[in-house]
């Protein structure tokens, strides 16, 4: 099955524009247009909920990791409502990646409206 484009635009955007996005205003846009308002995310240090929470967390996730930058580690992968995209987070340059995992994200109305970070 051939994944849909609104599923590969917001799994690109989760990532790229949204977690690997230093600039603020940037990160904010692409937020807005990604997420959900009231959006649940949950990975290992709990759930966030609203855009404004995700941002906040986001930017508190960037302020820790350096130099270090996310990039896709497959495919991006989905079926109806459903996106699923593995990442590595890793130095610039193509070196080896210091962590990697997967998201996976379920889709409504153009939007993500709910988003699971699980690290391997």
């Amino acid at each position: 099955m051939t994944i849909d484009e609104t599923t590969t635009r917001l799994m690109r955007a989760n990532l790229l524009e949204v977690f690997d996005q230093r600039d603020g205003d940037a990160r904010r846009e692409a937020i807005e247009r990604t997420y959900a308002p009231d959006v649940r995310w949950s990975d290992d240090e709990g759930v966030t909920v609203g855009i404004v929470a995700l941002n906040a967390k986001a930017e508190l996730l960037q302020s820790q990791l350096g130099d270090l930058r996310f990039r896709e580690a497959g495919a991006i992968q989905g079926t109806r409502g459903l996106g699923y995209l593995a990442w590595e987070l890793a130095p610039p340059g193509g070196a080896p990646a210091a962590a990697s995992g997967f998201d996976v994200a379920i889709i409504s109305e153009d939007r993500i409206v709910a988003l699971y970070t699980v690290l391997t």
